[in-house]
């Protein structure tokens, strides 16, 4: 019931390009595991081997920790309608702050947001699919902007307060390596 691929084929594409929200996973080498739910229009796709997407500033900043210690990250979503489906893609992420080069090249692919914190750069090892089956059906009714407001309210530079005091170590205690 399972396949495995190395890359994302058009199918997987249309898939993920229909998908309202993902989930991201992270671990370091010991301590918490971290899974994440993401919505917003935040995702995307590079090339066949590679994806983006943008994090967005939250009460912790597990996954920048962990990807200092390791950098695995498996990113699922699931069909919530329609045919059933469960797709992860298992790769080698790297997080891409404002200051770094390569945000000019990341950053101008998802809307500007004020709580913007990272972008996650992951490179493909494997695409699975998987039957989804026991997943529920779901509708979706829209994507809450309740964190834009919260942020556009606060301010960059308040935002940026916000990383100092509360983003720069995990639950664990390790390094986020957050930029300010």
């Amino acid at each position: 019931m399972s396949k495995l691929i190395t890359s994302i084929d058009e199918k997987t594409r249309k898939f993920i390009e229909a998908q309202q929200m993902f989930f991201v996973a992270t671990a370091a080498t010991s301590g918490k595991i971290n899974l994440s739910p993401k919505g917003t229009d935040s995702f995307r796709i590079i090339n066949p081997t590679r994806v983006a997407w943008l994090n967005l500033t939250g009460s912790g900043n597990e996954t920048a920790a962990h990807i200092l210690e390791t950098n695995r990250m498996t990113i699922m979503m699931c069909a919530f309608d329609g045919k059933p489906n469960i797709m992860r893609i298992y790769g080698s992420a790297k997080a891409i702050y404002e200051q770094d080069e390569e945000w000019a090249t990341y950053g101008p692919l998802f809307k500007k947001n004020t709580g913007a914190r990272q972008i996650f750069v992951v490179d493909v090892e494997y695409v699975q699919h998987s039957c989804g089956m026991a997943v529920p059906l779901y509708d979706f009714v829209e994507h809450r902007d309740l964190l834009d407001i919260y942020h556009d309210k606060k301010g960059r530079e308040k935002v940026k307060e916000y990383w100092q005091e509360k983003n720069m170590t995990s639950l664990d205690g390790l390094p986020t390596g957050q930029k300010v």
